[in-house]
């Protein structure tokens, strides 16, 4: 569904509309990705509406990252993780004296090789987020979104292959849609950007077209 708000934020806040092309490429990405996650779940209301605002929010942080760097303000990727970082950490905080986490917490029992392996998890988390602004940048946040559902059905593949988790006729068909999907809206961005460049060559050189 993140594809889904992203189009409809980017509707609604910024007037901005893609091609029909676009738009038929999506349907089998979030189709694929539905089918993929499809078993023997339970849910509850409240449970339902918290993924829909959890997605909800992930398009909307998508959005404005991308936003960030590219409109008004022209971001770089290290001055708005330098910008965002703070906040995060104090919202962390929050919410792990909330749940009551700080009380769990055993300094005692950290060490030196705990020390290192939060080190190393913080340069990983650094270098994640910096690539991830990167990306988000040069292609946009709608394909971030797509991205991101291929991501997920590759996880699946990937438990399958490593761990031999069973997966049904249902899901292994989300996996290929999804792929198919992923693959048809990368051909219809890459022709999209390439009329735009032959048509920003055209308007440099004087040439009008027919």
């Amino acid at each position: 569904m993140t594809p889904v708000f992203t189009v409809a934020i980017y509707r609604v806040i910024y007037h901005s509309i893609y091609s029909s092309a676009t738009y038929f490429s999506l349907i089998p990405v979030i189709i694929g990705v539905m089918l993929a996650s499809y078993g023997d779940l339970t849910a509850t209301t409240l449970g339902f509406f918290m993924t829909l605002l959890g997605t909800l929010l992930a398009a909307l942080k998508t959005v404005t990252t991308n936003r960030l760097q590219t409109a008004g303000l022209h971001f770089g990727a290290l001055e708005l993780l330098h910008r965002m970082s703070p906040i995060a950490c104090v919202q962390s905080l929050m919410v792990a004296y909330l749940t009551g986490e700080f009380d769990k917490f055993e300094p005692h029992l950290l060490g030196n090789k705990g020390a290192l392996i939060l080190l190393a998890n913080g340069i990983i988390a650094f270098g994640l987020n910096v690539a991830s602004f990167e990306a988000n940048k040069r292609s946009g946040a709608l394909t971030m979104t797509i991205a991101a559902n291929v991501k997920q059905v590759l996880t699946v593949v990937l438990s399958v292959l490593i761990w031999h988790d069973p997966i049904g006729a249902m899901n292994a068909c989300g996996i290929a849609l999804t792929l198919i999907g992923g693959l048809w809206y990368g051909r219809v961005e890459l022709r999209g950007k390439a009329g735009k460049t032959m048509e920003s060559r055209m308007e440099e050189g004087g040439i009008s077209k027919a």
